[in-house]
C-alpha cells in the first residue's frame, strides 16, 4: 500500500513541477516575443501558437551543438502556417531576420535560440493536452 501511495505522490510532484515549468516557460517566452519584436509580424502573443511550427535558420537547434552558428547562413526565425483549403498547404513566414549568422551578437543569437526552444516546449505541452483529450474521449465511448 505504501509503495502505491509513494508512486502516486511522485507522480503528483512530477505533474506539479511540469505545470510550474510550463508557466515559467510561458512568462519567459512572452518576454522574448517582446524583446525580439516578433509582435511586428504576429498580431498578439496568443496568435503565435496558430503556427504549425517555428524553425530557425542559421544556428543549430540540436542539443549537442545548440546555438552553434552555421557559417554563411542568415539567422532567421521562420514560422510555418498551414491551410488545408489552400492550393499550397504550408507556407513559411519570416518572424524575424537578423542578418548573417556569424555577425549577430552572441546575446541576441542566444535569445533567438531560446525563443524557438521555448516555443517548441509550449507547443509540446499543447500537443500533450490535445491528445490527452482525444484519449479521454475514446475512453467515454
Amino acid at each position: 500500500m505504501s509503495s502505491a501511495l509513494d508512486r502516486l505522490k511522485n507522480l503528483t510532484n512530477q505533474i506539479s513541477s511540469y505545470e510550474l515549468a510550463r508557466k515559467e516557460n510561458m512568462k519567459l517566452l512572452e518576454k522574448l516575443f517582446i524583446s525580439l519584436n516578433i509582435g511586428e509580424k504576429v498580431e498578439s502573443f496568443e496568435n503565435l501558437f496558430d503556427f504549425k511550427a517555428i524553425n530557425l535558420s542559421g544556428a543549430s537547434l540540436v542539443q549537442e551543438t545548440l546555438g552553434e552558428v552555421k557559417e554563411g547562413r542568415y539567422l532567421q526565425i521562420l514560422a510555418i502556417s498551414y491551410d488545408k483549403e489552400a492550393v499550397i498547404k504550408s507556407k513559411n513566414i519570416s518572424l524575424g531576420y537578423f542578418g548573417r549568422a556569424e555577425t549577430v551578437e552572441v546575446g541576441l543569437k542566444d535569445s533567438i535560440v531560446e525563443f524557438v526552444v521555448r516555443y517548441r516546449l509550449e507547443k509540446s505541452f499543447m500537443t500533450l493536452v490535445h491528445y490527452n483529450a482525444i484519449v479521454n474521449d475514446l475512453a467515454k465511448e
